[in-house]
């Protein structure tokens, strides 16, 4: 028998998920079904999406699918809302759903912050761009998942570590910004030796096992380049938007292009470019333009995206005492981003 989507299925028919004893295809749970060249894809959603019952379901599923002929089968595993378990004839107990963030029910929307490149400052703009939101009513999540160069504790002032309550980390709230970091874990600011599964294992607690609450937004610092963990939330987060750093320099604009580029390939939003470092200004307000002009702007207008600000360069960049630096600067560019996500106040 031939590799269908009908036939998948059919075979998926057998498959229960127990708690609801009801099989994922009767709950809807089969969310999504790839085939290409007996490879199949699929997002499946659980009452519970995590734990020893969910590895269950996979073996079981790869099984019944290589037996009809597939060659690979991968997962997304998602949870079911709670209106759908009730619905489903669940019990409250088996709608007691964690405060996950990747719930099909959370509004929070999601922005990473990236670069090509390190050094261009990209969480200084993350960093006071969770403050601006804050403070123009919003509220607001700090992910610090630049696994390998974490330092938004350092730079917001934070000294004190995550309390656990209820099995769920509680985030450090500084400047009105909740914020959760690997840093947070890390003693005497050690060096990490991690790659894909460990990674996505960090960034799978900071998104389903921290008491966020409700939040407007969700910004994520993300390290420089296309890998790990740029990977990890193109899987995991499909309708995260981003915001692109560079400087004003032609390379720093050229590879941020790939971060760019990426971000277009698996569909992902791309709000607008900022410039950092863009020129500094001396006291009788004459701009000198340090490393050149016109790399934001390329980048933009490489996506056909807006220049969303031009961020010049300060002596208090390195640390945020007050909250804040260039605040009319960030002021507009968060005003910006808030009109773009429809969520003007």
């Amino acid at each position: 028998m031939m590799l269908s989507k009908t036939v998948i299925i059919n075979s998926l028919k057998g498959v229960s998920d127990r708690n609801l004893n009801k099989s994922i295809v009767e709950t809807g749970g089969v969310r999504e079904i790839k085939l290409s060249k007996g490879n199949v894809s699929l997002r499946i959603a659980l009452s519970k999406a995590e734990g020893h019952e969910t590895q269950k379901i996979q073996q079981q599923i790869v099984k019944l699918l290589k037996d009809k002929g597939a060659n690979s089968v991968g997962f997304k595993f998602e949870q079911l809302s709670r209106e759908e378990i009730l619905k489903l004839g669940g019990s409250p107990d088996s709608s007691d759903i964690a405060p996950s963030l990747l719930n099909p029910n959370c509004t929070a929307t999601f922005i990473a912050i990236t670069s090509g490149k390190g050094g261009v400052g990209k969480t200084t703009i993350a960093v006071n761009l969770a403050i601006e939101l804050t403070r123009l009513g919003n509220k607001v999540g700090l992910i610090d998942a630049d696994i390998y160069g974490f330092s938004i504790p350092n730079m917001m002032g934070i000294t004190t570590i995550p309390k656990i309550s209820n099995g769920l980390i509680q985030p450090i709230e500084q400047f009105g910004v909740k914020v959760i970091s690997i840093g947070f874990f890390i003693e005497d600011n050690g060096a990490i030796l991690w790659r894909g599964p460990m990674l996505g294992k960090m960034l799978e607690q900071f998104f389903t096992k921290v008491e966020w609450g409700e939040i407007d937004y969700l910004l994520i610092d993300s390290p420089p380049g296309t890998g790990d963990v740029a990977m990890y939330l193109d899987k995991t987060i499909p309708s995260i938007k981003e915001i692109l750093v560079t400087t004003p320099q032609e390379t720093s604009a050229f590879v941020a292009e790939r971060a760019g580029e990426m971000a277009v390939k698996t569909g992902h939003e791309i709000i607008g470019v900022i410039e950092n470092m863009a020129y500094y200004q001396e006291s009788d307000g004459e701009k000198k333009y340090l490393f050149g002009q016109g790399g934001g702007k390329r980048l933009a207008d490489k996506f056909n995206v807006e220049l969303l600000g031009m961020i010049p360069i300060s002596q208090h960049t390195t640390k945020c005492e007050d909250g804040s630096i260039h605040t009319k600067n960030f002021q507009e560019v968060t005003q910006k981003i808030m009109r773009k996500t429809e969520r003007c106040k």
